[in-house]
């Protein structure tokens, strides 16, 4: 039986993942800052909010996908944010903000009665269509089990835990694991091309040998050879998590030599590409500085 869900940030990846809420039977009540969102999911059926505090006064569980710490803040303590709607008992965040500022909104949540759960997402915006994404969720446990439909809905639960902010810190690990190795793959990519090697025939060559990634496998071939850098995620949402790895990792005390270059490259990418462009276009930086274009 279908449960009713508030759902705040219809971006590229909230759109989606709330279109899976609805396939599995689930009713909505939605929100966006840009009333044009709302739109296709209102066509189905989807009721439209006129702020976060009425989404969480229609709702018992609220979920939010939202683009930045700041904006989740804001969302969820600030004024008509989701903390002053009179129904919510459950905020979940699907978005990246950090396992230290995911502890703080648990704390101000916690100050109104209401569970915090953050249940980042990983795997772009083919894997929220396809409800394929991987869930990583931290919170009282009894409350993530319940919420299990919803999670289910838009891909596979991995409950991490009871304490705010592991499913966050879970995110930005693996999202400095994909940052690094789309970045190093450019330099790769674009070496081998320089000295005449063919980039297709390399791909190949690497999906077949020990340096295989996710890059090779998805991003060159859908995106970078062909130049359509269509996958729908921005170089400055990846230089945002990036750099909250490294925020993140200097306050537990780890040593990040790599790290840090990584965060480096992604800086500049935003830069000299732009804040908005696909984070596929980082290839673009190499290549300028090489003067050889990679192509399939």
């Amino acid at each position: 039986m279908g449960q009713h869900f508030g759902f705040i940030g219809l971006g590229n990846m909230g759109t989606p993942m709330a279109s899976r809420l609805l396939d599995a039977g689930h009713t909505l009540t939605i929100y966006d800052i840009r009333a044009e969102a709302t739109k296709s999911l209102a066509a189905r059926g989807a009721r439209v909010a006129a702020s976060p505090a009425a989404v969480a006064s229609a709702a018992e569980t609220v979920l939010v996908s939202l683009p930045t710490p700041d904006v989740v803040r804001l969302v969820a303590l600030g004024p008509n944010g989701s903390s002053s709607g009179n129904r919510i008992k459950t905020f979940v965040d699907l978005s990246t903000t950090g396992a230290r500022m995911a502890a703080d909104v648990a704390k101000g949540l916690a100050e109104h009665e209401i569970s915090a759960i953050d249940a980042p997402v990983s795997g772009g915006v083919g894997g929220a269509v396809a409800g394929t994404l991987a869930v990583m969720v931290s919170g009282p446990q009894e409350t993530c089990e319940t919420l299990r439909p919803a999670f289910d809905a838009i891909g596979k639960y991995f409950y991490l835990g009871d304490k705010p902010g592991m499913g966050q810190t879970m995110k930005l690990c693996n999202n400095l694991l994909s940052a690094a190795c789309l970045a190093v793959t450019c330099e790769a990519i674009v070496t081998g091309v320089k000295a005449g090697l063919d980039a297709r025939q390399m791909i190949e060559v690497i999906n077949a040998a020990s340096g295989k990634n996710d890059s090779t496998e998805r991003k060159f071939p859908r995106a970078i050879l062909p130049r359509t850098f269509g996958m729908g995620f921005t170089a400055g949402l990846m230089h945002k998590d990036v750099k909250l790895y490294l925020d993140e990792a200097g306050a537990l005390g780890v040593p990040q030599y790599v790290s840090a270059a990584v965060v480096q490259m992604w800086q500049l990418a935003v830069t000299q590409l732009g804040p908005n462009a696909d984070f596929t276009e980082i290839v673009k930086c190499v290549e300028q500085w090489a003067d050889v274009e990679v192509k399939g």
